[in-house]
């Protein structure tokens, strides 16, 4: 709570931390924290006076009732999201999700669609996975409520259309780009912020102690793999 203050007081606008799925399926695919951390990280955010940007991913084979449960969770929020970004599974090779199949174009449209009902006044989000989307998905995407992407090559890890592509895209359908800040007050820095002491106790969030059974074949596999490369043979060789 004091961190998230010192970071409203430094100008912060908006603050992202994403439930990513419904709290019955959270344990399948999450075990460093639990689901009500993520839960008190937002309420902290709140506290602060930051608008709160949080959403989910879809493809990590959870069911559609979970779905709805995550977005059920969000529209009991007061106040709910201003933003909230839904994406859809970048399958990474290497990791415990390399084999999910990509996301069906009409389930996006669906989630989007859902998300636009419940959440009316939230800007929804269409991030990540655009790269496997084609223009007219994407399009569909808009007409089903989304009103917002995140722009730039790369999503944390993950690639994202090019910039100068969505602008393209933009302008043959009709959208204009919102300028910054046109629903709010742009933040104002305060010079107190500097003066906060910083509270340097690390936050007391849960360890859950469940393990997931793909991760831990994703492991077991890449210890496979490290076993079956042979070790480098170093031949010394004199000068002629």
């Amino acid at each position: 709570e004091n961190q998230a203050q010192r970071l409203a007081d430094a100008g912060l606008y908006a603050y992202n931390h994403n439930l990513d799925t419904s709290e019955e399926y959270y344990k399948e695919v999450i075990s460093t924290r639990g689901y009500e951390d993520r839960l008190q990280t937002i309420d902290n955010a709140r506290k602060a006076d930051l608008t709160v940007c949080s959403g989910g991913i879809i493809g990590m084979g959870e069911s559609d009732q979970d779905r709805i449960s995550m977005l059920y969770t969000y529209a009991l929020m007061q106040p709910q999201p201003e933003s909230v970004p839904i994406n859809a599974l970048v399958a990474v090779e290497g990791t415990p999700m390399e084999e999910q199949e990509p996301v069906p174009i009409w389930d996006m449209v669906r989630m989007i669609a859902t998300t636009r009902i419940v959440l009316e006044h939230a800007s929804v989000r269409l991030s990540a996975g655009r790269t496997q989307m084609s223009e007219e998905g994407q399009a569909l995407c808009f007409m089903a409520g989304a009103n917002s992407i995140f722009a730039g090559e790369k999503l944390l890890t993950t690639p994202n259309p090019d910039f100068n592509g969505d602008l393209a895209l933009f302008d043959k359908l009709g959208l204009i780009p919102m300028k910054p800040y046109k629903k709010g007050d742009k933040p104002k820095i305060k010079a107190s912020y500097k003066d906060k002491p910083i509270n340097t106790k690390n936050p007391k969030w849960s360890r859950p102690k469940h393990k997931i059974e793909r991760n831990e074949l994703a492991k077991k596999k890449s210890r496979e793999v490290r076993k079956s490369f042979e070790p480098r043979k170093v031949v010394s060789v004199k000068k002629l």
